[in-house]
């Protein structure tokens, strides 16, 4: 009796699922249609065909699909998948393809790679002296000219000294406050 119950619990169970990629193809090759199926087409005919899938059977179709896409094993034209024509040029990468390797001589030793970024200071070398100034040889100091003091009385005027009272400071003046023109304003 034991045995009759397991033999019918096996021939009740559904076939085991075969991996994403393979039910794929078959749902391509099952629906036969010239310009390829879309991606509902494929997953209705997989849940026809296999009624128990898993619960993440849309995400896991659309992971399979855009991988089988990038490797080249289905062709994605105009929102449907097809198989890829095995007498068809080779799918190239994106970007521009590598220039091609000459093979070097036999015999012939490289050296290996010299790291990234600039090479650590020795510790035990002897400190450099600064070097030396070197002049451009018309006498001119480099660079730009420092800024001539103004003379006081502005144009024309007498003195050529400055006071360090009558020098403004750099940047923006203080806003005056409310209160400094209430002050003014009384006082005229």
């Amino acid at each position: 009796m034991c045995a009759k119950l397991m033999a019918t619990e096996e021939v009740n169970k559904p076939p085991p699922l075969p991996s994403y990629p393979q039910l794929i193809i078959n749902a391509i090759e099952a629906l036969n249609d010239k310009n390829g199926s879309n991606k509902t087409s494929i997953s209705k005919y997989i849940e026809s065909k296999y009624g128990d899938l898993p619960a993440g059977h849309t995400t896991l179709l659309s992971h399979h699909l855009n991988r089988m896409k990038e490797t080249g094993e289905l062709v994605f034209c105009k929102n449907n998948y097809m198989k890829a024509d095995p007498n068809g040029p080779p799918r190239r990468g994106r970007g521009r393809p590598p220039k091609p390797k000459v093979p070097l001589p036999p015999g012939v030793l490289l050296s290996p790679a010299r790291p990234r970024g600039r090479p650590p200071k020795d510790p035990n070398a002897p400190p450099r002296s600064p070097k030396p100034k070197v002049t451009s040889g018309t006498g001119k100091p480099r660079g730009r000219p420092r800024k001539m003091a103004r003379p006081e009385g502005g144009i024309g005027g007498s003195s050529t000294t400055m006071t360090a009272a009558t020098v403004r400071p750099r940047g923006r003046p203080p806003k005056v406050k409310a209160s400094a023109l209430t002050e003014v304003s009384v006082e005229h």
